[in-house]
């Protein structure tokens, strides 16, 4: 069992919510997910978490393949219906739900949404990791806030920009490190990081 203050504390992560999904031999799955991640700026790859008790991983491991369909704020009627097995609900929510060629679902109205094709699977204690490479993308409401999660704090909508409009924190911690004389810090002003 966790210890309590590490559960705690580990709750306090706010993350993006997904729908994760999948079809092999005409049978579709999806699950509600916010243990998704992009593992790489120079190739389009990403990590699913999958608890091999989601009706979902066999057909991932079996296809090879899954789908993530990144939420927005406004969807979480969505994100709830799929938290819980399917079965629970004897899969009366298809509607939220549209197929891809071949059969693997993604969310209607999703924010974007990405098809994925397995490279590695890593076992974990009660988890396995899927390493994927993205294939293909759907763009949709890409300029609307994305649902966040976290166990602690629950459902939220990115809102405000955690910085004061034109103030760059990196130039001046740049500036910070020429007025400790290391002059060669200011080479270049970028903003690309912020």
């Amino acid at each position: 069992m966790i210890d309590p203050t590490i559960k705690r504390s580990l709750g306090q992560m706010m993350k993006g919510v997904q729908i994760v999904g999948s079809a092999h031999d005409g049978v579709a799955r999806a699950y509600c997910s916010h243990w998704v991640c992009q593992l790489s700026f120079d190739e389009p790859i990403v990590m699913a978490s999958v608890s091999p008790k989601h009706d979902t991983h066999r057909l991932i491991v079996a296809a090879g393949q899954f789908t993530v369909s990144i939420l927005a704020g406004d969807q979480v009627d969505v994100g709830q219906y799929f938290s819980y097995p399917g079965r629970r609900f004897r899969y009366v929510c298809d509607d939220y739900l549209e197929f891809l060629p071949g059969g693997l679902p993604v969310a209607k109205n999703a924010i974007a949404w990405l098809r994925c094709e397995t490279f590695e699977i890593k076992p974990m204690f009660d988890h396995e990791l899927f390493f994927a490479r993205v294939v293909e993308v759907g763009a949709g409401r890409l300029r609307e806030p994305p649902l966040l999660y976290s166990s602690r704090l629950g459902w939220r909508i990115t809102g405000a920009k955690a910085r004061e409009p034109g103030v760059s924190i990196r130039d001046k911690l740049l500036e910070r490190l020429a007025a400790a004389g290391f002059d060669d810090a200011v080479t270049t002003r970028s903003d690309d990081a912020e």
